[in-house]
């Protein structure tokens, strides 16, 4: 598999205070990759290291097989703070900043319409920047990532300020993305959008890695020895006693067994024997969401 971005024992001090420590990782290319951590993890400075925003102090970073400050035409961005020009109109400032990327003029205005059409904000494109609400200008920022037609696009906290309903779009936006075969490094806070976007994740915490690696591979290493079952009345009775269930607990409208000894196969099967209406069975996964505080909050590392 094609490596886009890898990043190996980078470093970066600010004073006494490390911000990045020893951080390994690598992005494949026409995957999403989430790069997570909790404030002040070194999520940030990471970036704009990527970005050749910042320089490292030790460590070494390629992007597309080059040194970052190489590639910054073919890379994308969104920064966490917004960076548009607020007195522009916004076709204006999306054609500023795609010649900035090395995109003709016409180029870029035709690439900027295009995707103000798909972030329905076409007629606003005639608009100064300031006159935008705060998730409008969010979908521009998006867009000014875009306007070059990159092939690594690195998105920090592109769903801030958006509503339910401009979340899904950036999301299947963001897909599209991925089918059409860039590469994308999305960094977020909503766990559970990066559990339905990401293949791969790596988690930062004081500035180093502490997971790294295939999201279904970390969730199935946290998940409990258990399953989650309903059944056509969820009554526990249906399920006391079967050899190898440890404890059974309520669980919204299902039932978790805890097994100790025993397989889901063995269970289920036990389940069908005894005529138990099963109208869901499921072995029992833990949300990212858990596993980042349960992680992040115990200081573990984990490899």
């Amino acid at each position: 598999m094609q490596t886009v971005l890898e990043v190996s024992h980078l470093s970066k001090n600010y004073g006494d205070f490390r911000a990045v420590d020893d951080l390994s990782f690598a992005v494949h290319r026409g995957e999403i990759f989430g790069l997570l951590g909790p404030n002040g993890a070194g999520k940030t400075t990471t970036i704009r290291i990527l970005m050749d925003i910042f320089k490292s102090d030790s460590g070494e970073v390629q992007v597309l097989g080059k040194r970052p400050a190489d590639v910054r035409e073919q890379v994308g961005y969104l920064p966490e703070e917004r960076g548009l020009y607020k007195d522009l109109k916004v076709i204006d400032a999306l054609v500023y900043l795609g010649r900035l990327k090395g995109v003709g003029e016409a180029t870029a205005r035709s690439n900027a319409s295009v995707w103000l059409e798909r972030v329905e904000l076409a007629e606003w494109g005639s608009h100064k920047v300031k006159d935008l609400s705060r998730g409008m200008q969010q979908k521009v920022q998006f867009v000014a990532g875009l306007v070059h037609d990159p092939e690594l696009l690195i998105l920090d906290e592109p769903f801030q300020g958006l509503d339910p309903v401009n979340v899904e779009m950036i999301k299947k936006l963001i897909r599209e993305l991925q089918a059409a075969g860039k590469t994308i490094v999305l960094s977020a806070h909503q766990m559970n959008l990066v559990e339905e976007l990401c293949d791969r994740i790596v988690l930062i915490s004081r500035g180093h890695a502490v997971l790294y690696g295939a999201l279904a591979d970390i969730k199935r290493e946290f998940a409990p020895h258990a399953v989650r079952v309903k059944t056509g009345d969820s009554a526990s009775d249906d399920v006391t006693g079967i050899p190898g269930v440890r404890e059974i607990r309520p669980t919204g409208d299902a039932l978790l067994l805890e097994l100790d000894g025993t397989t889901p196969q063995a269970v289920l099967a036990e389940l069908v024997r005894r005529g138990v209406d099963v109208q869901s069975y499921e072995v029992a996964s833990v949300p990212l969401n858990d596993i980042f505080v349960q992680v992040v909050g115990q200081g573990n590392d984990v490899t």
